[in-house]
């Protein structure tokens, strides 16, 4: 199917630039197309056989039904200095959930730390004191943070592993972000008890309900995006399935055994390890299993387009590491295509990108051929379904049934939010692709990458920042316009969809961190998820 969906996708290209003959520009776009379109391939088979499966699913999961006590589960918290008012409610929220109706004395709490500025640090402990006083058992929560952050997260959970873990047998894995039910917890936990092969198993993790429009329509459409895309992976994969380091349920001593990450050829520790720790566990006969379902494991997304282009970059930097990994001994076939899948989701932004201004030249140059709109139109509709087949198909499993409608608050409002979330997405799309190549080109060559704090509170984006960080977007997005107002009026709107993000980038960024434009969709009930309806 991939390469059935590559070779028409390559073809109608070919046909939109065959009039007047080939030239060098042109035979450039067509190689730039070949090497984008087995990734595009992969997006559209992929969510066509997510699509298929869940149309056979409920809308709501079946119930946990719980038999005999859990293993003894440590729930791990990986902090690095974050705000504790954020980080602690949902903590006590999952403790409170598990004493009220489950086996809670099965659970302790270890919040690992990995703080390194004093005076974040004094407070830091302070709320966990607190945290901790407030507790019915103030004995099973656990702090311990270290003066050096030696091999950055995965360190801090192998540190936790050696010194702490004593005799628990799994560990909840969570970020600062995190949070997760009492069911959707026990449903892993009692999936590792009674599997006895398996290794890692995580749920299918979405967006919490956000107040800020940026995070408001990421996840909107991210979340209708991963039901397809995940439900894919988890029937094909099987128990070789991705791992993404966080609202997982890990197995302590196969983990602790078989997961010390090696360094990397140049003696710096790997940024991005869940997908190395997922292969390499793999490779030592262990299972990964992904549960494709939206029961209960959540997490934030960045609140504006500065923290989110800053989160991109470093999973841009972690995951082109990957390139020296192949060779690990012991790897199977699958875990290594782990490795490969990771870096193409990022890798292939930079062939989008000479895509582009492959086709600005063109039009800039060529004055023989003219612009093919109906073949342009063909292509780019082949291009743009099978792109964001997952997401649409995510979309259209909601829209046929009258269940899950109701879940996102009506037909009307659902069809509304899916408008203003394409939008949204191919502004983003085109904002992103710069820096995303830029960061590839930096972690090729060698450039390190720091790995800095997160914010997680929503707030405002002046102009002035907006345009600091994206002046080099609107200067690439006036001369790719540019290159195609040569061509005429249907070549430069032809291009609007996909470079005209560019050029609005900075009002993109500030609109879409405005809190006026956030209440108006909280308001107006746009972009809802199930979680925020009555």
């Amino acid at each position: 199917m991939v390469l059935f969906i590559s070779a028409v996708l390559i073809s109608v290209v070919a046909r939109t630039l065959a009039p007047g003959g080939w030239n060098g520009p042109k035979l450039f776009l067509l190689l730039t197309c070949a090497l984008t379109a087995p990734w595009t391939g992969f997006c559209a088979a992929n969510g066509l056989i997510g699509f298929v499966l869940r149309l056979r699913r409920p809308a709501v999961p079946p119930p946990l039904l719980v038999r005999g006590d859990p293993p003894r589960t440590a729930i791990t918290l990986t902090i690095r200095n974050e705000d504790m008012e954020l980080v602690l409610p949902p903590v006590r929220r999952l403790l409170d959930g598990l004493d009220a109706a489950f086996v809670g004395d099965s659970f302790s709490l270890f919040i690992l730390s990995d703080t390194q500025d004093p005076h974040t640090a004094q407070l830091e402990e302070a709320a966990v004191a607190g945290f901790q006083a407030a507790d019915r058992r103030p004995d099973r929560v656990h702090y311990r943070r270290r003066t050096e952050n030696t091999g950055f997260k995965a360190g801090n959970i192998m540190d936790f592993l050696d010194h702490l873990a004593g005799d628990h047998e799994v560990m909840l894995v969570l970020d600062a972000d995190s949070e997760m039910t009492a069911e959707a917890v026990m449903r892993l936990v009692i999936a590792l008890r009674d599997d006895p092969s398996l290794g890692i198993i995580q749920h299918l993790t979405v967006g919490l309900p956000a107040a800020s429009a940026f995070p408001r329509l990421f996840q909107f459409g991210m979340r209708a995006g991963m039901r397809t895309w995940a439900t894919a992976l988890s029937w094909w994969q099987d128990d070789e399935c991705v791992y993404w380091g966080h609202n997982a349920a890990v197995r302590i001593a196969p983990f602790r055994d078989h997961c010390r990450l090696p360094l990397l050829p140049d003696g710096t520790p790997i940024l991005s390890h869940d997908q190395v720790e997922a292969a390499i566990l793999r490779g030592a006969g262990w299972g990964v299993r992904l549960l494709a379902e939206e029961d209960g494991s959540f997490e934030a997304n960045p609140p504006a387009l500065p923290e989110f282009m800053r989160r991109e970059l470093r999973w841009v930097a972690g995951n082109f590491q990957y390139r020296h990994l192949f060779g690990l001994p012991g790897l199977r076939p699958m875990g290594r295509w782990q490795l490969l899948q990771a870096i193409l989701l990022f890798g292939n932004t930079a062939f989008n990108l000479l895509f582009l201004l492959a086709a600005a030249w063109i039009a800039a140059t060529d004055r023989t051929s003219g612009f093919p709109l109906i073949w342009a139109l063909a292509a780019t509709v082949t291009w743009v379904s099978a792109l964001y087949a997952p997401k649409w198909l995510g979309y259209l499993e909601v829209l046929i049934s009258p269940a899950k409608v109701q879940m996102y608050g009506g037909s009307g409002q659902l069809l509304t939010g899916v408008l203003l979330e394409t939008l949204y997405t191919l502004t983003l799309d085109a904002v992103t692709l710069w820096a995303k190549t830029a960061a590839a080109i930096s972690s090729l060559a060698g450039i390190r990458t720091g790995w800095a704090p997160q914010n997680r509170a929503g707030r405002g984006v002046s102009w002035r920042e907006a345009a600091g960080l994206l002046w080099p977007q609107t200067l690439l997005g006036a001369v790719v316009l540019t290159g195609f107002a040569q061509a005429g009026w249907t070549a430069l709107l032809w291009a609007l969809p996909f470079a005209g993000g560019m050029f609005v980038s900075i009002p993109f960024c500030v609109i879409t961190a405005d809190p006026r434009v956030g209440r108006w969709l909280r308001s107006a009930h746009l972009a809802s998820i199930p979680e925020e309806q009555p």
